[in-house]
């Protein structure tokens, strides 16, 4: 998921990226994520002064540079948009049926999303950002292979909403199948590079 480290302020980020992409924004506790991090509880207030807001913001915005990231690299596997999309989608589908439980789809950051874009400022704009780093990756791609920058900015938001929404009913199912249909489809949405 994130890159590991061996500093408190790295672990804490780490454990809070992966217990919110588990259990969401509520369910994750201030005293679960210094247990499980193996960080000295001091060292959460040193690092994040605004407690759990501030924390989980940058976990956040942590997370959605990794997975950015990783989609750039996912789609620089193939010339052409389409094939690498395809390509990345089958290997998102390996990966799920791999972990055997639909938790290794990758990060999502729906449940943030859901649980606290109305109640907290900061950590929706930190989940916009990731949704428009991820977005930006797939228009860049598009725009690379013909696609007009209007058609690949409209196609990048289909993308990343289908990803996310293909995430959740990966999990529910434990099934890699979700990803492995998506990526049958995507060629008939992808077909047309104008219009």
């Amino acid at each position: 998921m994130v890159k590991s480290s061996n500093t408190s302020r790295d672990r804490l980020l780490e454990t809070t990226a992966q217990l919110l992409e588990l259990q969401g924004y509520h369910a994750t506790g201030l005293n679960q994520i210094t247990k499980d991090s193996g960080a000295p509880k001091g060292s959460l207030y040193y690092y994040f002064p605004e407690g759990k807001e501030e924390l989980c913001s940058e976990a956040v915005a942590r997370s959605g540079q990794a997975v950015a990231e990783r989609i750039r690299f996912g789609l620089s596997q193939a010339p052409e948009p389409l094939e690498a999309i395809v390509r990345m989608l089958q290997g998102m589908a390996e990966h799920v049926g791999e972990a055997g439980d639909g938790c290794g789809s990758g990060v999502s950051i729906a449940a943030v999303a859901l649980e606290t874009a109305s109640s907290s400022e900061r950590l929706r704009e930190a989940c916009a950002k990731a949704y428009d780093s991820w977005q930006a990756a797939f228009r860049e791609k598009l725009m690379a292979g013909g696609y007009s920058a209007e058609r690949a900015e409209r196609l990048s938001l289909i993308l990343v909403s289908l990803i996310e929404g293909t995430i959740i009913l990966s999990r529910t199912s434990r099934s890699g199948e979700p990803f492995r249909q998506l990526a049958e489809e995507i060629p008939h949405l992808l077909a047309k590079k104008e219009g």
